[in-house]
């Protein structure tokens, strides 16, 4: 799994002119799954995020987590993050799952959040969306589960 992590001072996904997910203080996550995600990528995402420390503390130090500041989740799915450009001029998007799998990885993804208590808005998977943000920094991390 891959999961593009902006800070966000607020964010917001609107789908056919209606909004459907919107956080105040937190983080928007672009999150992309691959053929190989299991479980085990989704915990290790889950923990990775919700105990980030990129909120300042009163010292203006990066310190605190998403769990110490009280803070939010907007998860929208994006198999783009999968796009291989190496050939061509248009992307290839043969590493990202297919939807079943993808939509389910991604469920459990959001579900896992949510059981750590961070109140998780989403995105509608495989709609087209609006996603509206203010970013705070800027702050924008990419985190691979395949890295660690």
């Amino acid at each position: 799994m891959k999961v593009v992590l902006q800070r966000v001072k607020e964010a917001s996904v609107t789908v056919q002119e209606e909004k459907i997910g919107a956080i105040q203080k937190g983080f928007l996550l672009l999150v992309g799954v691959t053929h190989e995600d299991t479980e085990e990528d989704v915990n290790y995402l889950v923990n990775k995020i919700v105990h980030l420390r990129i909120f300042e503390d009163e010292d203006g130090k990066m310190n605190r987590s998403l769990k110490d500041t009280g803070g939010s989740i907007l998860s929208v799915s994006q198999f783009t993050l999968y796009g291989d450009t190496k050939k061509g001029r248009r992307p290839s998007f043969i590493k990202a799952a297919k939807p079943n799998q993808a939509e389910s990885v991604y469920h459990a993804f959001n579900q896992a959040l949510r059981t750590e208590g961070i109140v998780t808005e989403t995105g509608e998977f495989g709609a087209m969306m609006d996603v509206q943000l203010i970013n705070d920094g800027p702050v924008t991390l990419i985190i691979d589960s395949k890295d660690r």
